[in-house]
């Protein structure tokens, strides 16, 4: 019954920007790793994005280092991903999940635990 519903995808040009929104439900964000995935057709899923919410500690994967921001609302119970300078190549499915809680040491991908359905973005040329 935890739901986690990400909103925000949509269609842009390259260079233009989205903003990310994963609503939890049933689950409490606080105090856990968040993170941001997304995968391309034929591509293994790959991390873009992860936050221990309280802000302790960041990762952004390489190609969007400089460009997106993982950030969080605790009063929404919401995780967002701010992506800013848009590629062609950042075009993907983009999932939200959420690590066990308490757990500070940064996660491999099978360690989370819950995910949401995803939210497509697509980047033109």
């Amino acid at each position: 019954q935890v739901q986690l519903v990400e909103s925000g995808g949509g269609s842009v040009p390259a260079g233009g920007s989205l903003r990310l929104a994963c609503a939890a439900s049933r689950l409490t964000i606080s105090n856990r790793y968040m993170g941001w995935f997304r995968q391309a057709p034929g591509r293994e899923r790959e991390e873009v994005a992860t936050l221990y919410t309280g802000g302790t500690s960041t990762f952004y994967a390489e190609p969007v280092k400089g460009r997106f921001t993982i950030s969080e609302d605790n009063d929404k119970n919401t995780v967002y991903l701010q992506m800013n300078s848009l590629k062609p190549e950042d075009t993907a499915m983009y999932y939200c999940s959420a690590g066990p809680r308490w757990v500070s040491r940064p996660l491999n991908i099978r360690e989370y635990n819950y995910w949401g359905q995803g939210t497509q973005v697509t980047v033109s040329s």
